[in-house]
């Protein structure tokens, strides 16, 4: 998987609770670099990794995986194509007492 530019140096982490956004400008072919890595990612299982210099992003996903295309056609044309992963659920439910 190609690593994302980050703006920023320290200590890399890795992100496994709370919230994380992360956008950075890329050319087409960084883009479908990072798209072919996920996608190797995803046929090989039900875990991807996304990994910048500052923080590893370890995710275990489910299926269904939403795909969300959004096209607006006026005046400054844009495409937007969304993936929505869900976290893999837990196979053991919890006790309740």
């Amino acid at each position: 998987m190609p690593e994302i530019p980050n703006e920023s140096e320290g200590e890399k982490r890795v992100v496994k609770e709370g919230d994380l956004e992360h956008e950075v400008y890329l050319d087409s072919e960084d883009i479908a670099d990072f798209l072919e890595g996920l996608a190797e990612q995803m046929r090989e299982g039900d875990q991807v990794k996304i990994e910048t210099e500052e923080w590893d992003l370890p995710f275990t996903f489910r299926e269904p995986i939403e795909l969300d295309i959004d096209f607006e056609g006026y005046g400054e044309r844009e495409l937007e194509i969304e993936i929505e992963m869900k976290g893999k659920r837990e196979d053991k439910a919890p006790t309740v007492s």
